[in-house]
């Protein structure tokens, strides 16, 4: 015997109105049988409410026989509604019009003869139907309360289904300025995600004549975090779009029009340069370079405030770096270079440093949000002995650094230093002399080679920061500064 299954099927893809008979011949079939097939399982289209009619079909057609005549009106106005839509509910409403037999009870629908007109005037179109399909009975009262209250609920869901379900969405929450034609500068563009499915990325641009894939032809996803956060670096324009777009997809380098939605973009926001999000970050000017001044929250060493006051140039032209408190919480101090220099020599003079609180850090570091199969790109020269003043008090890191062969502790001397580092495809040297006479053969005071887990360039950009390490035995007591002199970069 054919299953049941299959003349639903067949239903499902008739014409609204012709299913009436042919639901009528089913029952037939059905006769007063139980059906326990209750799972079934429906991709999610735009024929929800056709599909949620044939479950009712399904759940009701084991029941009496006024039932089963209910079930069809049923069906056919919820099928018939869904071809029109929600806003013409009324008009398709087949009571519409009928006798009430009081005022709060519902109208009966019954195969007893009506005059030609109200017969056409209560069910339209059903002519040949009720031909065919003669022995409906009169529904009894608490059935036909069910069935109209079961019309008023399949029709709400569907109108919210049609009209309350909102799309994927991108927001950002911070937006670099607008700048035309800075192929050599980057900042940070950040924002969130609302709907987004598992394995979705997103893709930025930034226009600068034209559309440009950022940060990099070979790393042009950023990956959207567990928060629903995502964060990147980005060469400046006058524009900045994002899209979230499927797993497969394959971004243009340069493009003049943004893709549209459909298809593997699921969606697409555009935001003018420095026109939402937070305020431009402030910058600086130290050792003939622009810096920016951190201002949002940071883990690194435990979670961290940064107040831009807390870095500043004095009339020397030297770089202050400052940990202070305010409002009895401490607070940091970062900047990163704008601009991205890939392989080359770094150079920092910094004044001493043999002061610093056991608890307090100084970094001198490379970073690419880009990286993220690369540590972020992360190599440090860092001074501090983490909490612990019987400790060496600096070390050379390529991260990660839980990796005992990836850092190389030592003792950094008071007066002043300078700490260098040499990166080259494949290895990067560390270097501290005392002095500031940057490229000066003095003996060093350290050095240490890496070759293994070197990152390669991508975007990474310089950065120093002074925090707080909070896993010390003996928290920060009275704050810190650090003053670098100069910043010098050679190819």
């Amino acid at each position: 015997m054919a299953r049941d299954d299959d003349s639903l099927a067949t239903f499902e893809n008739m014409a609204p109105m012709s299913c009436l008979f042919h639901l009528a011949t089913q029952f037939a079939k059905w006769g007063g049988k139980a059906h326990h097939e209750m799972e079934w399982f429906f991709p999610a289209t735009e024929d929800s409410l056709r599909r949620t009619s044939i479950m009712v079909v399904k759940t009701t057609y084991a029941s009496m026989a006024d039932s089963q005549a209910s079930a069809v009106l049923l069906v056919c106005w919820q099928t018939q509604r869904r071809n029109l839509g929600c806003d013409r509910f009324r008009e398709m409403d087949v009571f519409q019009g009928c006798e009430r037999t009081e005022e709060t009870a519902p109208p009966m629908l019954e195969s007893a003869s009506r005059p030609a007109h109200r017969k056409r005037a209560c069910f339209p179109r059903l002519g040949r139907w009720r031909q065919r399909a003669t022995s409906l009975k009169v529904l009894s009262t608490p059935c036909r309360g069910r069935i109209l209250f079961l019309f008023c609920c399949i029709a709400l869901s569907g109108c919210r289904s049609r009209h309350g379900v909102a799309g994927p969405s991108i927001e950002f929450t911070r937006v670099p300025p607008a700048v035309e034609g800075s192929p050599d500068k980057i900042d940070i563009i950040e924002g969130r995600v609302i709907g987004a499915r598992p394995g979705q990325q997103i893709v930025l641009y930034a226009k600068s004549g034209t559309w440009w894939v950022q940060p990099l032809v070979g790393e042009a996803f950023t990956k959207i975090q567990p928060d629903s956060k995502w964060i990147n670096s980005t060469h400046l324009g006058t524009d900045y779009a994002a899209l979230l777009v499927e797993p497969g997809y394959r971004p243009l380098a340069k493009i003049n029009e943004l893709p549209t939605q459909g298809g593997q973009v699921v969606t697409v926001a555009i935001a003018r340069g420095g026109s939402s999000g937070a305020a431009v970050s402030k910058t600086i000017l130290f050792s003939g370079y622009e810096w920016r001044v951190r201002d949002a929250p940071s883990d690194r060493g435990g979670k961290n405030t940064y107040d831009p006051g807390n870095a500043r140039t004095d009339t020397d032209g030297a770089l202050h770096l400052r940990i202070t408190k305010v409002s009895d919480q401490w607070t940091c101090a970062e900047v990163t270079l704008t601009s991205s220099f890939g392989y080359g020599t770094y150079s920092f003079v910094v004044r001493d440093t043999s002061h610093l609180d056991p608890a307090a850090v100084f970094s001198m570091f490379t970073w690419d949000y880009a990286g993220t199969t690369e540590n972020y790109r992360e190599m440090d020269i860092e001074v501090s002995q983490w909490g612990d003043p019987t400790s060496k008090n600096a070390q050379y890191v390529v991260q990660p650094f839980y990796i005992p062969a990836n850092a190389a502790r030592f003792t950094a001397p008071s007066g002043v230093v300078t700490h260098s580092f040499r990166w080259e495809a494949g290895r990067v040297s560390f270097r501290t002399v005392r002095g500031s006479e940057i490229g000066s053969n003095s003996r060093p005071v350290a050095e240490h080679v890496f070759t293994l887990g070197v990152p390669s360039p991508g975007i990474a950009s310089v950065r120093m920061n002074l925090y707080v390490f909070h896993g010390a035995k003996v928290p920060l007591q009275n704050g810190a500064e650090v003053v670098i002199e100069k910043f010098e970069y050679l190819p």
